[in-house]
């Protein structure tokens, strides 16, 4: 047995068929890297031959792994073994170049890693040709594939060929069984945690439409209110961004942020369930007309109760009306029981009301409206939600303090075909 030190070498035809059966089994379990590339243990054994019996027992190993396709069409299948025979065979013959006359650990090292290149290369530019003859693209682009591919296989394969030969000049050519198979799951390994990151990222890209989806269905939930109530929506458009600027000031994580926009533009989507008549009155409400205003808070957590990606806010929108004395509406929760972001909402909701014109009554300057939120502070509203709105709007211009920067009927005209979803819903 023992090293090559010339290109002719076969090597023991028990060494081949055993070196080519494992070569079968690693193309029985390739994995995908891409929609148009696979990789397989294949190279392993096939690197083994070249070193140790030289370019014609590497080729024939080579061949013999592709016996597992003969199902493709004939012709793919002849013109491809030949490829990774040709490919195993240069394997083998930069291997022996290396070792010719003399052996040493660094020789070694050297020929397997060149091997391993060699052979890795050769089977992506072939790859990249394919790609190439079949969608007519660019010549490069399969051949961007091959850093990652060679950077990602030889150095670790080369590792372990180096331990295998150790073994098998040093103990029996039995030992390989005690490598291959580790190295046959190692690779299998690699390739269950590349499925699951590909998996990962699709459920990434998934849960980014459903966001998307989510603040397209609040748009259109919004354009339903519009549609009976304008100055409701605008309102709520200007609180979204109010409450989202609350939500970043006090630190809240990403995702709160998001929340707190969400629910301030829906915050008031329960005023679909009053009568029209109230929402337009000119004058002062009787207390009836104030009790039934008021359940538009209870109204809206019902709405979007029902839709399965809103139910987890609705409960924010039901407590928005909350006071921190307990003397809000509709369950009359104090302090700490009230949901932060209602609180967030509750602050943002009033700052727009008082600063925005109504029939009835114009519209309250920005200084005069924060006096009055920092009088109701502790009471009413959450001191710390007010502290922080007055931070942000210290230092803000003129269309942020008026509310007239958040307007959302551009992102309502992008979704008309959620607009009659949003009103069957809320029916």
């Amino acid at each position: 047995m023992g090293l090559i030190l010339s290109g002719a070498s076969f090597g023991p035809a028990w060494a081949a068929l055993i070196l080519g059966a494992l070569s079968i089994l690693a193309e029985r379990r390739p994995v995908r890297v891409n929609s148009n590339v696979e990789l397989t243990a294949s190279l392993l054994p096939v690197v083994f031959a070249a070193v140790m019996f030289g370019p014609l027992s590497a080729m024939a190993v080579g061949a013999l792994g592709l016996v597992v396709t003969f199902h493709q069409p004939y012709t793919r299948w002849l013109i491809w073994t030949c490829t990774r025979s040709l490919g195993a065979g240069l394997a083998g013959v930069a291997a022996s170049l290396i070792l010719v006359d003399e052996l040493s650990a660094g020789r070694l090292f050297g020929a397997v890693a060149v091997a391993a290149f060699v052979n890795s290369a050769f089977d992506t530019m072939m790859g990249a040709l394919v790609i190439r003859i079949r969608r007519s693209g660019d010549s490069l682009s399969g051949l961007r594939l091959m850093k990652p591919i060679l950077l990602g296989t030889v150095p670790l394969y080369t590792a372990v060929l180096v331990l295998l030969i150790y073994a098998y000049e040093e103990f029996s050519g039995w030992s390989l069984f005690l490598f291959l198979v580790p190295a046959f799951a190692a690779h299998r390994l690699h390739g269950l945690y590349r499925e699951q990151r590909e998996r990962t990222d699709q459920l990434r890209v998934a849960n980014d439409r459903l966001e998307n989806a989510n603040l397209s269905f609040a748009v259109a939930l919004v354009a339903a209110l519009d549609a009976r109530d304008q100055y409701t929506a605008g309102h709520s458009a200007a609180v979204a961004v109010y409450a989202r600027d609350i939500a970043s000031r006090l630190g809240l994580s990403e995702e709160c942020q998001q929340t707190a926009h969400l629910c301030g533009l829906v915050h008031d989507i329960g005023k679909v369930g009053l009568p029209a008549g109230l929402l337009e009155k000119p004058g002062a409400l009787t207390l009836e007309e104030r009790r039934r205003m008021e359940e538009h808070s209870a109204i809206g957590e019902r709405i979007l109760q029902k839709v399965d990606d809103y139910a987890e806010i609705a409960w924010i929108v039901r407590h928005h009306h909350e006071r921190m004395d307990g003397n809000g509406y509709p369950d009359r929760l104090r302090g700490e029981e009230i949901p932060l972001i209602s609180r967030i909402i509750a602050v943002a909701d009033a700052y727009n009301a008082m600063t925005s014109g109504r029939p009835y009554r114009d519209a309250m300057p920005s200084r005069v409206a924060r006096f009055r939120l920092a009088q109701a502070s502790g009471t009413q509203f959450d001191t710390t939600v007010v502290a922080a709105f007055e931070a942000i709007l210290a230092g803000a211009g003129e269309p942020y303090l008026s509310g007239v920067r958040a307007d959302f009927a551009v992102e309502a005209q992008r979704q008309p075909d959620l607009l009659p979803q949003a009103v069957a819903s809320v029916a």
